[in-house]
């Protein structure tokens, strides 16, 4: 229990519901959804949907989406990968003709066709109750009529002025005389909502064919874009098994790659090979999770890619011999150097939602334009903002991770599932680009071996090691404590320039008939339960 002498939040508290996101009107829009008789997927697509028009930034039609669903907290647990494939034009042989030697933010090559809109329709045709028409509803209001600046909002607007002025539709949309508006100000995206009403209406297909088909691809097309019609028309996601790894004698279910769930198991591999300080925050404990992430982010470097184009070997990644291996390299004196190049071997934004129903249905759900405000591209009829996922891409020939026709990028974003005695306890997730994956680890590591509440363990003070190197970002609090310890193993630590990532959970008291939920105090939101 936390000490109620000090700032911070309690846990929330329910028994028929309960949901947890990064904005409140997204958190009550899910309660509203579980109350009016929908389920805990339709509850997570609707509140997604609001936070895409109220916390633009972070998520919405123009993104990518992926998902864990339990039906009453079955270990068959149902996977879908909803991210956006390249245009069929766009080959490594193109890029290299044109010129093209990274892939820029501001660009649209570092858009793949969104996937999220085909991901909402076909969970919600597939596992939902009150269809997708219902579900948009709130979202279309909101875009219409109008919704006050959160101050984490107003925020990262304002850390994106750069950005944003470069177009002009998203300049318009987001800020005031090319200023980030006032917390409590009112905006409106009425070209979104025309957006939405006609998905609602029509379904997928609004969005992948037709008008606002039209008119994405004609605006990527004039900013040297390779997109077609037809890139739109065959969008797909897919119904995937989730891979799985045990930790303290719990299951963790992630999504296989294209996603960089798997990071998060070998991680979390590695950390089982040592025994805890009972101090969560003592720096050995901190040490070893630093080279916990740099081994397997290095990992993730050479081999996370599509997984339709190439041969991930998920087996060898997730062994215990590799984990064995790679923690047997930690030593607490000193920071490993150089990392393991893996060749002869065979931060950014994001909406996490979890959500349990009565029936302990539960969704794991995160939708992403990946950097705050993505691309900064905004379709100018359609009120879409483009993600900058393709930005994951690499342009090293014979690379995994290779661009290349119709393929998908290695993606940070990761829903995740903990399972105990063989049903989910905990939909839970981890916000921030590259951070997610060291934060489902940090998460459960902190929730498990120190037996910390969700919102204490989500309250604690992060640190990252940005990849590649041995670059510490450091919340300050925790940079203060221990930036000087840490400098003295070889490390090179850094005060972050802003919070590090945000996380959601839910746990699921199947003794106790509750459900407690923690959500990020670095984000706008909450966790209500009812």
């Amino acid at each position: 229990m936390r000490d109620f002498n000090l700032p911070g939040r309690s846990l929330a508290v329910g028994i028929h519901g309960m949901a947890a996101t990064s904005h409140p009107s997204a958190t009550l829009t899910a309660i509203d959804v579980l109350r009016a008789g929908g389920n805990a997927m339709d509850a997570a697509i609707a509140a997604c949907a609001v936070q895409g028009v109220v916390e633009a930034g972070s998520t919405g039609i123009g993104g990518d989406c992926f998902v864990q669903y339990s039906r009453g907290g079955s270990s068959d647990i149902v996977a879908y990968n909803g991210s956006g494939r390249t245009p069929a034009a766009a080959t490594a042989a193109w890029y290299k003709a044109n010129g093209v030697a990274s892939i820029e933010r501001h660009s649209p090559h570092a858009v793949t066709v969104p996937g999220a809109v085909e991901a909402w329709a076909r969970l919600s045709a597939e596992h939902g109750r009150l269809g997708l028409k219902a579900l948009l509803q709130p979202a279309i209001a909101l875009a219409r009529e109008g919704y006050a600046i959160a101050p984490r909002v107003a925020y990262d607007i304002g850390n994106q002025l750069e950005l944003l002025v470069r177009d002009e539709t998203a300049r318009k949309t987001f800020l005031v005389d090319q200023r980030a508006p006032a917390v409590g100000s009112i905006q409106t995206q009425p070209a979104l909502a025309d957006t939405l009403e006609a998905i609602a209406k029509n379904g997928p297909e609004a969005f992948y064919r037709g008008a606002v088909a039209e008119d994405m691809v004609a605006y990527l097309k004039s900013r040297g874009g390779l997109h077609s019609l037809d890139d739109f028309a065959v969008t797909a996601g897919e119904y995937v098994k989730p891979i799985t790894s045990a930790f303290r004698g719990r299951t963790v279910s992630e999504i296989p790659p294209n996603g960089q769930g798997i990071v998060a198991l070998l991680i979390l591999n590695i950390l089982s090979r040592f025994k805890v300080k009972p101090d969560p925050l003592d720096v050995d404990n901190l040490h070893i999770e630093i080279e916990a992430t740099r081994l397997a982010y290095a990992a993730r470097d050479r081999f996370v890619a599509d997984s339709a184009h190439a041969n991930i070997p998920v087996d060898y990644l997730l062994s215990d011999a590799l984990a064995d291996e790679l923690a047997a390299m930690i030593d607490l004196k000193q920071a490993i150097a150089p990392l393991p190049s893996f060749e002869e071997t065979p931060h950014s934004d994001t909406v996490y939602i979890a959500v349990v129903d009565k029936d302990r249905n539960a969704v794991s759900f995160i939708n992403s334009i990946f950097h705050p405000y993505g691309s900064g591209l905004m379709s100018p009829r359609t009120g879409v903002l483009f993600h900058n996922r393709g930005q994951s891409f690499v342009l090293d020939q014979g690379h995994p991770n290779e661009v290349g026709p119709r393929k998908r990028p290695m993606h940070t974003i990761i829903p995740g599932m903990l399972l105990e005695e063989g049903r989910v306890v905990m939909p839970f997730g981890v916000m921030g680009g590259h951070y997610q994956a060291m934060g489902h680890s940090h998460l459960l590591s902190k929730a498990i071996d120190h037996k910390l509440d969700l919102q204490s363990a989500i309250d604690l003070p992060r640190l990252f090691p940005l990849p590649g190197g041995n670059v510490i970002d450091m919340e300050p609090r925790l940079f203060d404590l221990h930036g000087a310890a840490l400098a003295a193993r070889g490390f090179k630590p850094q005060k972050a320039l802003r919070p590090i990532g945000g996380a959601q959970a839910i746990f699921i008291d199947w003794e106790g008939g509750t459900l407690l939920g923690g959500s990020d105090p670095r984000k706008d939101g909450c966790a209500l339960g009812y």
